[in-house]
């Protein structure tokens, strides 16, 4: 080759001007903001000298001057390619927020459905970092076009490939539908933020002032709205955690998780499992503490952490190998299920029934909340959603029962007859229509009316329930669950089912799909 030809001097000149593309200066701008460039996160997030960029010299649509300027750079303000993660291959795509606001237009949205495609094909996870001022808004229709072709192949992909979304800035209007569609969303403390619509139109139409934080922080959508799954202060810590989350998922549906060699060093028999529930049904404890001595060790990763805190979701492992976790939690709101958790708890049994990932739940819930807001906001439908979920699971399903399980709550929560592979129970369980004192209220209210000691009637009632139908040996000798274990043996009796269910295949009906009630 002739290094001094015409084309290899053409070839040095784009390189140079590439380089220039991305001063210093901007990376500046980017660093007060306490923010990365998308540069450096890529950097951070592949293992060192494995990315390799595509479409890197593709320039912007030309747009009529006099609806503003287009900046003729390279790359159209967003990063495109693959590289490996752990060892694996994982596709992305990170904005240039440095480059036209990282706004998306019409090859912007090209690059970004490309790599989409490309993901799929190849059976990878793809990854979205986010930092955007939202629609080109000199490109008009175009851009909204090429949201919605992202948004498509999102839909395509959904089931078959993880998608993760990280929000590392604005995320506004249309572009916020492009997260919302993927399985998981992380987010950063004070530098990123999503809304359909802003505080300027929230003040111009409401009359309210509301910062960017407080209108679509990270806080605000893992607190309440429970858009956003994880959170973290930082974006080095944000890339970190996803690093570690991608290590307990498949690359598709056909695959399995990957396995972790286990070290040995968890027990498959812990008398401290004895201790953890209180001997008083009304005492809260934190389910956390069962979790954690069950699975090895530090291996739990939960999602959602701050919303719906009723209900605990994360993924584990278990003699190395990934498990999802959904657990009753008794500290908070007694562990009752209600909307934000019924939906929390369906979305996530529906992701590891994608992608071939095992299901373990813990169960200590005394039913449904109740109240005018619940059954007006529709407790009845959204319930509904994690009966569905988790009925139409096929991966194998176990279901330790800790405390209580009453009512509709119980046949929810992965019962034996809803499609539970395996359901054992701790002689703490208790196994009713509905719990002691409700049920002595309802059966014995003639007798509490009329007695002189109505308080120690009462109590004489309850205990009586618990020993002639709440208790679990009931259950367990007339086969609604396998069996009542020493809580010390938890781990062992899980291990065992799991393997036995190794092998576990449904043959389900021809259909096109199911109708959830969403």
């Amino acid at each position: 080759m002739d290094l001094s030809g015409k084309n290899y001097m053409a070839f040095i000149q784009r390189q140079e001007a590439l380089k220039k593309q991305y001063s210093p200066k901007q990376a500046e701008k980017q660093h007060l903001k306490g923010k990365l460039t998308a540069h450096e996160r890529i950097s951070l997030l592949f293992d060192s000298g494995t990315f390799e960029e595509i479409d890197t010299f593709v320039t912007p649509a030309s747009q009529p001057v006099e609806f503003g300027k287009v900046e003729r750079t390279y790359g159209d303000g967003v990063i495109v390619g693959h590289g490996k993660i752990n060892g694996r291959l994982v596709f992305a795509y990170a904005q240039i927020f440095t480059i036209m606001g990282g706004s998306l237009g019409l090859v912007h949205s090209k690059k970004i459905t490309k790599i989409q495609e490309m993901a799929l094909k190849m059976g990878s996870p793809i990854i979205g970092l986010m930092d955007s001022g939202g629609a080109r808004i000199q490109e008009g229709v175009a851009s909204l076009s090429g949201y919605a072709s992202i948004f498509h192949n999102i839909i395509q992909s959904s089931g078959i490939i993880p998608q993760i979304s990280v929000i590392m800035g604005p995320a506004a209007g249309g572009a916020v539908y492009s997260p919302a569609l993927t399985d998981f969303v992380f987010m950063v403390n004070h530098t990123s933020y999503m809304f359909v619509t802003g505080p300027n139109v929230v003040k111009e139409v409401l009359n309210e002032d509301v910062s960017s934080d407080e209108l679509g922080g990270a806080e605000i959508h893992a607190r309440k709205s429970g858009v956003a799954h994880m959170i973290y202060d930082d974006e080095e810590n944000t890339i970190l955690a996803l690093k570690k989350f991608l290590s307990y998922l498949p690359s598709n549906n056909v695959e399995n998780p990957p396995f972790v060699a286990d070290d040995g060093s968890v027990s498959d028999v812990s008398e401290k499992l004895r201790d953890i529930v209180p001997d008083d049904p009304n005492k809260a404890y934190d389910v956390k503490d069962v979790i954690n001595l069950v699975v090895d060790r530090n291996s739990f990763f939960e999602t959602s952490e701050l919303y719906a805190a009723n209900l605990v979701t994360g993924f584990a492992r278990l003699k190395g190998k990934t498990i999802g976790i959904v657990a009753n939690q008794p500290k908070v709101l007694a562990g009752v299920l209600d909307i934000d958790s019924s939906t929390k708890g369906a979305r996530f049994i529906r992701f590891c029934d994608a992608f071939n990932i095992p299901i373990l739940t813990f169960e200590d819930v005394p039913g449904f909340l109740p109240g005018i807001y619940q059954e007006h906001a529709g407790i009845i439908r959204h319930g509904a959603k994690l009966l569905f979920a988790y009925s139409e699971a096929t991966v194998p399903k176990i279901t330790v029962i800790l405390r209580k399980a009453y009512g509709g709550a119980f046949i929810v929560m992965n019962s034996k007859f809803l499609g539970g592979d395996f359901s054992f129970a701790w002689p703490s369980a208790e196994i009713a229509v509905m719990g002691p004192d409700g049920a002595v209220a309802i059966l014995y209210r003639k007798e509490l009316a009329e007695s002189k000691n109505p308080v120690e009637l009462k109590k004489e009632l309850v205990k009586k329930y618990r020993d002639k139908i709440a208790n679990p040996f009931i259950a367990d000798e007339s086969g609604y669950i396998d069996e009542v274990i020493d809580p010390a043996m938890t781990r062992k009796k899980v291990i065992s089912a799991f393997a036995a269910l190794n092998n576990k295949w449904v043959k389900v009906p021809a259909r096109k799909h199911g109708n959830m009630p969403l």
